[in-house]
């Protein structure tokens, strides 16, 4: 089974469970992927974390039901997992900038997001055709040193990257000339899931050593195993880095035919990084089998 037939998987069990609490674990179980793994490849495919699709789609039906049945508002907000009538109302004002009731009493149809079918010509749309090729290379064993944080990623709806990774970066850079054994210049951001069933993340601002003596205070060794890699170049602001991961794991990782082997996504910064340059490159790598 590929990744959009797995994610397909989530959909359809979405669809199938919208008048009962739902949660991610269980989707993503459903859909035989990690909690993380789902998250991020749907974030990538839809733009929506999977918590705003499942609204979505509640408030779709509720438009649905509140235009073609006699049901009470209070029934159908229950149906659709809010706790009361009141925040279904300001759930569903927030989004069709009308209440349950005007909608109902004004008997206008209007679009309303429908299911979602994952194939080749929505991904080119999503990405607007885009041809990235990595390069695939085997990634030796290789020893860090560095300073690590937990974070939830911007396909979570707990995203907290901008309030964990600047800080720990800033704090890595000041203390770079601590750590001994260094190789080169290219500093690594470490990515990777903490436990199977959560989207939590540990990261790591780390430079690849030869010996793992000395390690200065608060900082922490990490292994990288042998494992086959695609390297895909990211050009401009780091900001922005969200735009090419979002097609490594929307598009290329599907149509690749390949799995992500469930190790450590790299970032690398090397002598063309610039934070401050829109001509800045760095690399992002995923692992794959």
């Amino acid at each position: 089974m590929n990744y959009l037939d797995q994610i397909q998987r989530g959909v359809d069990y979405i669809e199938a469970n919208l008048e009962q609490p739902i949660s991610i674990s269980a989707v993503a179980s459903g859909a035989g992927l990690s909690q993380w793994h789902f998250q991020r490849i749907f974030k990538g495919l839809t733009g929506d974390t999977v918590k705003d699709y499942i609204r979505s789609r509640r408030l779709g039906k509720a438009l649905e039901q509140l235009l073609n049945s006699d049901k009470k508002i209070i029934d159908i907000a229950l149906e659709a997992d809010f706790e009361s009538q009141e925040s279904f109302t300001r759930a569903f004002k927030s989004a069709f900038d009308t209440t349950p009731a005007e909608y109902r009493k004004a008997g206008k149809k209007r679009p309303f997001p429908q299911k979602v079918k994952f194939d080749q010509d929505y991904l080119e749309h999503i990405n607007k055709r885009m041809n990235t090729v990595p390069e695939i290379y085997k990634q030796k064993e290789m020893h860090l040193v560095g300073l690590r944080t937990s974070f939830f990623g911007t396909d979570s709806e707990k995203n907290n990257i901008g309030e964990k990774l600047p800080p720990l970066w800033q704090q890595f850079i000041a203390r770079l000339s601590e750590i001994k054994h260094t190789v080169g210049g290219t500093c690594y951001g470490v990515v990777r899931q903490i436990t199977e069933n959560s989207d939590e993340l540990e990261y790591f601002c780390a430079i690849e050593v030869t010996a793992l003596t000395d390690i200065p205070d608060g900082m922490l060794a990490i292994k990288i195993p042998v494992c086959t890699y695609a390297k895909f170049m990211h050009n401009g602001a780091v900001n922005l880095i969200d735009n090419t991961i979002n097609y490594i794991y929307s598009t290329w990782l599907p149509r690749s035919g390949k799995r992500h082997a469930n190790t450590t996504d790299l970032e690398f910064y090397g002598a063309d990084y610039n934070p401050s340059s829109d001509a800045s490159v760095m690399h992002y790598a995923i692992p794959i089998n």
